[in-house]
C-alpha cells in the first residue's frame, strides 16, 4: 500500500506507531484547514497554495537579513530559491487546470493569504523545533518538518473537500511536498 504511494523504502518498526520516537506532524486535526476554507474551485486551491509557498519563501528571506553566517545566508537563499521553483509548478498546474496560462505576476495580485506552508506560523515554528538559525543542518531541518508538515496540512485538506476536483488538486500538492521532502533529506544526507 505504501510503495504504491511513492515510498520506497519502508521500514517494519518494532512496536508500531506506538513505538515511534522522532518527530511528527503537530496540532490537531483540524490545525490548518481554516486556510482551505476560500478553496472552492480548484482554482482557488491553487491559488492558496501558492501563497503558502510565498509565505514561506518570504519567511527564507527575511532570514537572510538576520543571521551572521555566510553559510546560513546561502542556506537560506538556497531554500528561498527552491520555494520559487515550487511556485512555479502551481502556476503550471492551474494553467492545466484552468486551461487559461497566467503570469506570477498575476498569481501574486490573487494571493490570499500571508501564512507559511503546514499552517503554522514562523513563531510555531521555531518556538516548537528551536534550531541555531547559523547552522546548516538545523536550517535543513527547519526546512524539512515545514515540508513534513505541509505534506499533512494537504493531505487531510483532501481527505476533508468537498467540491470536484479540490481533493485531487491537494493530493498532487501534497505529492510535490514528498518530493521536496525527498530533496532536502538527499541533501541533508550529503552535506552530514
Amino acid at each position: 500500500m505504501l510503495s504504491g504511494k511513492g515510498f520506497n523504502k519502508l521500514y517494519n518498526m518494532s512496536g508500531g506507531i506506538k513505538g515511534w520516537q522522532s518527530e511528527v506532524a503537530i496540532g490537531d486535526a483540524d490545525r490548518g484547514l481554516e486556510l482551505f476554507d476560500g478553496a472552492l474551485t480548484t482554482e482557488d486551491a491553487l491559488i492558496i497554495g501558492f501563497g503558502l509557498e510565498t509565505g514561506l519563501r518570504d519567511f527564507y528571506l527575511s532570514m537572510i537579513e538576520t543571521v551572521t553566517s555566510e553559510e546560513a545566508k546561502k542556506m537560506f537563499t538556497m531554500l528561498a530559491d527552491i520555494e520559487i521553483l515550487h511556485q512555479d509548478r502551481i502556476v503550471e498546474l492551474y494553467t492545466e487546470v484552468s486551461e487559461k496560462p497566467i503570469s506570477k505576476e498575476e498569481f501574486l495580485a490573487k494571493e490570499v493569504l500571508p501564512a507559511m506552508e503546514g499552517g503554522l506560523s514562523v513563531e510555531e515554528y521555531t518556538s516548537r523545533f528551536q534550531p541555531d538559525m547559523e547552522n546548516e543542518i538545523d536550517i535543513l531541518s527547519l526546512a524539512l518538518s515545514i515540508e513534513a508538515q505541509a505534506l499533512d496540512l494537504y493531505s487531510r485538506a483532501a481527505q476533508n473537500a468537498t467540491k470536484p476536483g479540490v481533493a485531487e488538486i491537494f493530493l498532487t500538492i501534497a505529492s510535490e511536498e514528498r518530493t521536496h521532502i525527498n530533496h532536502l533529506t538527499d541533501y541533508i544526507s550529503r552535506i552530514s
